[in-house]
């Protein structure tokens, strides 16, 4: 929830906003992990993100390498499967509360008994 209102004020921001900014600039952080401008155009790939370990963080400056590299940096976890978009983090076969194997967390479903706390991904 609060990274999603920091993208919409962000995009508010920069959309209102008159100044050059460039891909790959910091426009802020979330505990200490940097917050990445991908340019006007979403779909912009600027190469493969690999950590100084070899793990695949994804490519570079899209929403799921800052999920992935936010787990990696604050929390130290690395998804089992580190590839896939941001629909295949989520495994409809499982139940809730079961353990995400390919993510190596733990999956909730929208039953409404637990809310999302922050870091969850959503």
């Amino acid at each position: 929830m609060k990274f999603s209102l920091l993208l919409a004020l962000c995009i508010c921001f920069l959309s209102s906003t008159n100044f050059n900014i460039y891909r790959g600039e910091v426009l802020d952080s979330y505990n200490g992990v940097p917050v990445y401008y991908n340019g006007e155009n979403y779909t912009n790939v600027s190469g493969r993100n690999i950590s100084s370990d070899g793990y695949n963080l994804g490519l570079k400056y899209q929403c799921v390498e800052f999920v992935k590299r936010y787990y990696y940096e604050y929390y130290n976890h690395k998804m089992p499967n580190s590839y896939g978009h941001a629909k295949d983090f989520f495994d409809k076969s499982l139940n809730d509360k079961e353990f995400n194997q390919e993510r190596g967390l733990l999956q909730f479903r929208n039953v409404r008994t637990h809310r999302p706390l922050a870091g969850d991904i959503i």
